[in-house]
């Protein structure tokens, strides 16, 4: 395989400027636009295997699995990610989470309920479209918990990930990094589509007021919480043909690194082939 995809997007030391970050960047991408999608396509079919391997290791007693994390403003295109490079593997294989406004019942025990429920099982690919960085993201530039309440966050979320890492979950981190004026442009395009419409919230607009105090917040984030255990990578999402590629491929990087080997099973391949070959002609 070629260079790294996931050396050059990890994300950069402290300080993190995001801003010195540019959201149409394209690295390693395999050419333009119609190039990329092409090898888009052919990364699809290596991890459709791959994700058919994992889920068999799983059948013989294997623990691995993946998951991946995407954070990014409105418009980035965590769905996207979902529809175009999840949607190429078997959906058995696949557990998508979007984690929205704490219900009732979640907000009554810790912030790390609901998202130890959600973990994917052994052999799956997880996704988690939003997750439970939203808590400290949001309760940061809304103020709706207290400095030190988020500080200590960052260390749970530091220590949650690290349990994962040895209970045989590889964390994929992604914050899709989009530009402001692009994130005008889908809204705008979202709202002159009667069929898209329905995506549209208003509060995306309120939050584009508060776009420095976002980015802040996710360089802060990305600051305190990546680790070897479970690392951030800094996708540039202006343009959705590079976006789709780049996570396709962190992904394939990834699963290839694991190797997830089919089971050997536990019965005699010759004999059961006998049984077949040998059985009487079956009636109707």
């Amino acid at each position: 395989m070629a260079a790294s995809l996931r050396r050059a997007l990890r994300a950069p030391a402290a300080p993190v400027v995001l801003a010195d970050l540019d959201p149409r960047a394209t690295p390693q991408a395999p050419g333009h636009k119609e190039a990329t999608k092409e090898a888009t396509r052919a990364d699809a079919a290596h991890l459709a295997e791959l994700q058919r391997r994992l889920y068999a290791e799983a059948t013989g007693g294997g623990r691995r699995r993946v998951l991946l994390v995407l954070q990014g403003m409105d418009t980035s295109g965590k769905g996207g990610v979902v529809e175009h490079v999840l949607g190429a593997v078997e959906p058995h294989g696949v557990h998508a989470v979007t984690f929205g406004r704490p219900t009732p019942e979640e907000l009554r025990h810790s912030f790390l309920w609901r998202v130890r429920r959600a973990v994917p099982g052994p052999g799956m690919i997880g996704v988690f479209n939003r997750s439970h960085y939203e808590d400290v993201l949001v309760s940061r530039v809304r103020q709706r918990a207290a400095p030190e309440v988020v500080e200590r966050r960052y260390r749970d979320v530091v220590r949650f990930e690290r349990r994962l890492a040895d209970d045989g979950v590889t964390v994929l981190k992604v914050f899709l990094h989009v530009s402001p004026w692009e994130q005008k442009e889908r809204l705008l395009a979202r709202l002159d589509d009667s069929g898209s419409r329905w995506k549209f919230d208003p509060t995306d607009v309120d939050d584009r007021a508060l776009w420095p105090e976002y980015q802040r917040a996710y360089a802060a984030a990305l600051e305190r919480t990546d680790t070897d255990a479970a690392p951030w990578y800094v996708v540039p999402a202006d343009r959705k043909w590079y976006r789709n590629w780049a996570v396709g491929r962190l992904l394939r990087e990834t699963l290839t690194e694991l190797q997830p080997r089919l089971p050997e099973p536990p019965w005699d391949v010759d004999e059961q082939r006998d049984r077949l070959l040998e059985e009487p002609p079956l009636s109707g």
